[in-house]
């Protein structure tokens, strides 16, 4: 099991039901990283009054101009009827004014920053959120989702095996507890709905479930298969901190044309195979490199070929390469084919 987020929405402000679009960014945007400003935390999702970052790269280079936009969201990610007066201290839109040039990289590109709340931008009320940026036709290039809350109760939470036999070595459900003994809850069906998120993937998040039983001020949710999600495994990862260099999980490096291109080890499915602890950022990614003194306009980018080695029979079946460097999404720019020369899985990324 990987890291579960526990999200709890009070009627009084949303309206039920679940959806959020998958909008892909242009293939010139690369890098983005969205998360709270606490170190050690990926997901963004905020207490009110804390900071969120934001920083991506423009493969362009040609220092645009963007905007950001932030609207306010019902619990459908449905943008809600709030004015925006009454969720924004400030201006809800407005400039990105930081923003330098990458120094000394294969691939020139611009890379953008920001920081909410700042001095024009401040967010006034919880609830879910969407942050686009707009180019200089007000076009949405590209938007991520996060949230902002107010510990109004306290959640205990506790993973286990899935109690269904046929599942007990490959899932993992989720038991938690609402505690509010100073917040009122008058009709707890239809005020509290809990989302259960799995490693930050909105796409496999769980939503709709209703207290079990009551005790006292507290709300048990006491689901098995409701609440279970497949264990999978770790995540698969390399470091190219030293892009010139073969270092973890990287069998080789050679310099093309224009930029490096790393070669990643063969993958074996790893499907009926034990279980191996090894400690990962859960399908996150860090920006990091060796080559310079600052990450945001030093670290460079490489072609990345990525293979798999699978004896089972995949027809009709896809495979993708999926995290939160690509917001989770499931396209044909991180898909596997299957390359009849090498026997192999296979599929190149930037």
């Amino acid at each position: 099991m990987k890291k579960i987020y526990l999200l709890f929405y009070f009627m009084y402000f949303v309206q039920l039901g679940y959806s959020q679009s998958n909008f892909t960014e242009p293939d010139y945007i690369k890098t983005i990283v969205f998360k709270p400003a606490a170190s050690n935390t990926y997901a963004p999702i905020i207490r009110l009054g804390d900071r969120i970052n934001l920083s991506f790269d423009d493969l362009n280079a040609n220092q645009e101009n963007y905007t950001y936009k932030i609207e306010h969201c019902a619990l459908d990610w449905g943008i809600s009827d709030l004015s925006e007066s009454e969720f924004i201290d400030g201006y809800a839109e407005d400039r990105i004014r930081n923003y330098e040039n990458s120094f000394n990289t294969l691939q020139p590109y611009t890379n953008y920053r920001l920081t909410i709340p700042n001095e024009n931008t401040s967010i006034k009320v919880s609830g879910n959120y969407i942050l686009s940026v707009l180019n200089e036709d007000e076009e949405v290039v590209f938007k991520r989702h996060f949230v902002v809350y107010e510990p109004k109760v306290t959640v205990g939470v506790t993973v286990y095996k899935s109690r269904d036999i046929s599942t007990i070595n490959t899932k993992q459900s989720v038991e938690f507890i609402i505690n509010n003994p100073n917040f009122r809850i008058n009709n707890p069906d239809e005020e509290i709905i809990p989302v259960v998120l799995q490693n930050n993937n909105w796409q496999t998040a769980i939503i709709g479930l209703k207290p079990q039983f009551y005790r006292g001020t507290q709300l048990l949710y006491k689901y098995n298969k409701e609440t279970s999600f497949w264990g999978g495994n770790e995540f698969l990862y390399f470091d190219s901190k030293d892009i010139r260099s073969s270092t973890l999980n990287i069998a080789n490096v050679e310099l093309g044309a224009e930029l490096y291109n790393t070669y990643l080890y063969t993958n074996e499915e790893r499907i009926d195979l034990p279980y191996t602890l090894f400690p990962d950022v859960n399908g996150n990614f860090i920006v990091r490199t060796l080559n310079g003194g600052n990450s945001n306009t030093d670290a460079d980018y490489s072609w990345v070929h990525f293979s798999l080695s699978c004896l089972e029979n995949l027809e009709n079946k896809d495979i993708y390469i999926s995290g939160n460097f690509n917001n989770w999404q499931l396209n044909d720019t991180n898909k596997l084919h299957f390359n009849t020369e090498t026997g192999l899985y296979e599929a190149t990324l930037l």
